[in-house]
């Protein structure tokens, strides 16, 4: 008995010893592609991982010359701090609210740009059409932000032209509070729909042709196949995206912002991002507005994890 039980547990080990030899002679064998792991590793490691150790300023009073191990404790004091503050709920709203907009109309344009590039017959009007989408992607936030300014211009821009030709006054778009998210939100989907909707387009080309195919023959017309056929079977990639986006909701285009951002139109402007940027850079509160992007970045995270678990259990897609 005793030889029989320990043949049963000495199998297993050498299954795995012979698991992990064969593992690393593949590994031997296709040394150079685990080589060029070593670059993003290295990236991660360097840029995203080794900075979490500066975090504990956001619960110390930190003194550059003291260093971060040689600056007091505070605890949750800037946290509080923040919380407390008359512009909290500006700032909280302001990115909310961007955010939120950004999602509910700029995420299913970018479907909607799919579906219909897949739709088109056309084939030169299909690659005219992605390639004026696209472009914009590729034009610098700054340029982007100065043809804003050429077009939204109350005396020499085309938008304010046109409305005094219909018996209009003139608008001061970028300098009235008012205007400024719906401004920023057109512009990022001018922007970035093109891009966006490379992988739902990747996604629509996998889909067999034959389903397409057989719902003709039954008498379905284009919308119910592009509703039917096309939309279910990008459904796993939409839940992917958004799951991804939903991970960066407290994220804004912090360049985009910070250069249409002036003092008319700061009620509606001043998001965490740029208010952590003025504060903690050009103002040296470094503890201060660590806690605050600390805090950003745990809303992200709870976000993340409950909507991969509400995605999880209603569709079977997730990230994990």
């Amino acid at each position: 008995m005793k030889s029989a039980q320990v043949q049963v547990t000495a199998a297993p080990s050498r299954v795995s010893a012979r698991r992990g030899r064969r593992i690393w002679i593949q590994m031997v064998k296709r040394y150079d592609l685990y080589l060029m792991l070593l670059v993003p590793i290295a990236w991660y490691l360097i840029f995203h991982y080794g900075p979490l150790y500066g975090l504990q300023i956001a619960f110390k009073n930190f003194n550059p010359a003291k260093g971060i191990i040689g600056s007091g404790w505070v605890g949750f004091d800037h946290f509080e701090r923040f919380f407390d503050s008359y512009y909290f709920g500006r700032l909280l709203w302001n990115t909310l609210s961007i955010n939120l907009f950004s999602l509910l109309i700029a995420f299913p344009i970018s479907i909607v740009l799919a579906l219909i590039v897949n739709e088109i017959r056309s084939k030169s009007f299909s690659k005219l059409l992605q390639n004026i989408t696209f472009i914009p992607h590729f034009i610098s936030v700054v340029v982007i932000v100065g043809i804003l300014n050429v077009f939204l211009s109350p005396t020499t821009g085309p938008i304010n032209s046109l409305i005094e030709a219909f018996g209009g006054s003139p608008i001061r778009f970028l300098e009235e509070a008012g205007w400024f998210k719906t401004i920023f939100i057109g512009s990022n989907i001018w922007q970035n729909m093109g891009w966006q909707s490379i992988i739902y387009i990747a996604a629509l080309s996998g889909i067999n042709p034959q389903l397409y195919e057989a719902a003709k023959m039954d008498g379905a017309s284009r919308l119910r196949r592009v509703w039917h056929i096309s939309l279910p079977g990008i459904v796993p990639v939409i839940v992917i995206m958004l799951i991804l986006d939903i991970g960066h909701f407290m994220d804004i285009g912090f360049e985009k912002i910070l250069l249409m951002q002036n003092n008319l139109n700061l009620e509606a402007s001043d998001v965490i991002s740029t208010f952590v940027y003025t504060t903690g850079i050009l103002k040296g509160e470094y503890s201060y507005t660590s806690a605050i992007g600390l805090f950003n970045s745990v809303i992200n995270l709870v976000l993340l994890l409950l909507v991969n678990r509400f995605a999880r259990k209603t569709s079977e897609t997730s990230l994990w």
